[in-house]
């Protein structure tokens, strides 16, 4: 599921594609822009912001994209066959000597001036993933709402960018608290914790092919050696190695104390916790 990490790798492997190199074909296959010729213009570069991919392209011209739940950017060299998925979801294709990049099922994919940016990213809190990350300005907007719940608030790319629903899940959960628990009711201490974990979480993964949250920093030193500021409420040694604490776990054994894991869907997003591990109001 394309969350800020999977994003900044998507952009990544389009920048190292695309960047410095002339068009030598595009095509934007939606209404509004099918007719825009980037042909013969250099890619400056590509960026992510939060969850949202910007293209710049030679001339003052942006192509911003948005993956959503199942949008994805290929990447693929001459001749090479494209597996991203059937024609018809294909969205745009850019092309250079040396590579093609196919973007499939991207729900949002507009043109607009580089000057203009803001118009589809300014309403963006700060970017866990970014150079603009502020974790005192998070905690403020999220603290704005106090009667909202926080697994909604954390969903909330207007507080902090970069958070999708594994990571709600996870970070709930890790936090000992439910998703529907209010922003207003955790303790003072919990949300500065819950927001340097999330930007340690994402910034831990920016990398890895494979997204994991049991890996942690807060590990327990060996035995002998002092921990450095170690945390309130360590967390006891997994009992098997799993990717995940709790997202896409339904049904399985916590791996802190063995119940299983529950399941609700909530406008169109799984929502998985640990009804015993977690405190808070359930559905």
């Amino acid at each position: 599921m394309p969350e800020g990490d999977t994003v900044l790798q998507t952009a990544a492997r389009l920048h190292a594609a695309l960047a410095g190199r002339v068009l030598t074909h595009a095509d934007l296959r939606v209404p509004r822009f099918a007719t825009s010729d980037l042909s013969g213009r250099t890619v400056l570069d590509v960026t992510a912001r939060g969850k949202h991919l910007l293209t710049r392209i030679e001339g003052g011209l942006t192509l911003h994209s948005h993956l959503r739940m199942d949008g994805a950017w290929r990447v693929y060299a001459p001749g090479e066959r494209w597996r991203g998925g059937p024609g018809h979801q294909i969205r745009a294709v850019l092309t250079n000597a040396d590579h093609t990049a196919v973007g499939y099922r991207l729900p949002v994919l507009e043109l607009l001036r580089t000057s203009e940016e803001s118009k589809a990213v300014g309403h963006l809190g700060p970017d866990l993933l970014g150079p603009d990350w502020d974790p005192a300005l998070a905690v403020d907007r999220l603290l704005a709402a106090p009667d909202r719940p926080i697994g909604e608030a954390l969903l909330d790319q207007r507080n902090l960018a970069g958070i999708g629903n594994v990571y709600k899940c996870e970070l709930c959960f890790l936090a000992r608290v439910t998703p529907w628990l209010p922003v207003g009711a955790l303790p003072d201490w919990t949300l500065p914790r819950l927001v340097a974990l999330a930007h340690r979480l994402l910034d831990a993964n920016r990398d890895r092919p494979t997204r994991t949250t049991t890996i942690r920093a807060e590990r327990r030193p060996r035995t002998g050696t002092p921990a450095p500021n170690p945390p309130q409420r360590p967390l006891p040694p997994l009992r098997v190695q799993e990717p995940l604490y709790v997202y896409g776990r339904v049904h399985r054994p916590c791996l802190r104390c063995g119940t299983p894991i529950r399941k609700v869907d909530e406008a169109d997003r799984p929502t998985y916790w640990c009804p015993v591990c977690q405190s808070g109001p359930m559905p």
